[in-house]
C-alpha cells in the first residue's frame, strides 16, 4: 500500500475487471461483511445464512453496473457508510424471505443501534488488521531490531504479557525494553494512520486526527 493508494483507487480498479484488486477488494472487506452478518444474526436460524449473504455481496459488488461501479461513479462522501448501507439491505432481503419478523424488528431503533455497533466493531477490526499488517512490513524492511519491536507489541497485546516479563524472557533491562516498547507504539500509530488514511482518502488532517482519537479510543 502506498501513499498513492486509496480505497478509491482500489474500488475503480475493482469495478473495471481487475483480478488482482478484486481479490485485494474481498480481502479487505469479507471479514467485515461476515463479522457484520454474524452479529446481526447472533444465534438466531438466519447464522447459517451468513456464507451465502457474504456471496451474494461479492456477487452484487463485482456484477456488470453493480455496487462497485456505482459507488465508483458517484463517489459518496465516504465508501465505509456505502458498504454499511449494502451490507444492511443485502441482509433485509434475506430477513425479509426467510424470517419475515426478523426485517420487522430490524426497524426497531434498538435493534438498528445494535446492527450499527456490529459493523463498527467489524469495521475496526479491519483497520486494526491493516495496520498490524502494515507495521510489520515496514519492520521487515527496516531489519531486525524493528521486527523484534512487532514481536514486543505482539507479546504485550496478545499475549497480555507485561514489559518486566517480557524483558526476563529476552533477557534485557527493563527499561532498555521500556523504551523499544514506546518506540513501538509509535510505529504502529504510523501505521494505524495509514490504514484510516487509505479508508478515508477526502480527509482533512483535522478530520483524520479526530478519525485517528477516536479510533484509538475505541481500542482502548
Amino acid at each position: 500500500m502506498s501513499d498513492q493508494e486509496t480505497c478509491w483507487t482500489l474500488i475503480d480498479a475493482a469495478a473495471g475487471g481487475s483480478e488482482t484488486q478484486r481479490a485485494e477488494f474481498v480481502r479487505l472487506y469479507q471479514p467485515v461483511a461476515a463479522g457484520y452478518f454474524q452479529s446481526r444474526w447472533g444465534s438466531s436460524a438466519l447464522r447459517s445464512d451468513v456464507d451465502d449473504a457474504v456471496q451474494d455481496l461479492f456477487i452484487e459488488c463485482f456484477r456488470q453496473e453493480g455496487v462497485l461501479e456505482r459507488v465508483a461513479g458517484s463517489r459518496p462522501e465516504g465508501f465505509r457508510k456505502f458498504f454499511h448501507g449494502v451490507l444492511r439491505n443485502i441482509a433485509l432481503r434475506r430477513e425479509t424471505r426467510r424470517q419475515p419478523e426478523a426485517a420487522l424488528m430490524a426497524d426497531q431503533p434498538d435493534e438498528q443501534t445494535r446492527c450499527s455497533q456490529a459493523f463498527d466493531r467489524a469495521w475496526a477490526r479491519l483497520i486494526l488488521a491493516e495496520a498490524t499488517r502494515l507495521h510489520a512490513e515496514a519492520a521487515a524492511r527496516e531489519g531486525p531490531r524493528e521486527v523484534r519491536r512487532v514481536e514486543l507489541l505482539r507479546l504485550r497485546f496478545q499475549e497480555g504479557k507485561p514489559i518486566r516479563e517480557i524483558a526476563t524472557l529476552w533477557n534485557e533491562d527493563p527499561a532498555e525494553v521500556h523504551h523499544e516498547y514506546a518506540t513501538a507504539r509509535k510505529e504502529f500509530s504510523m501505521a494505524l494512520r495509514q490504514a484510516l488514511a487509505f479508508q478515508n482518502p477526502n480527509a482533512t488532517p483535522e478530520q483524520l486526527n479526530t478519525t485517528f482519537r477516536e479510533f484509538v479510543q475505541l481500542l482502548s
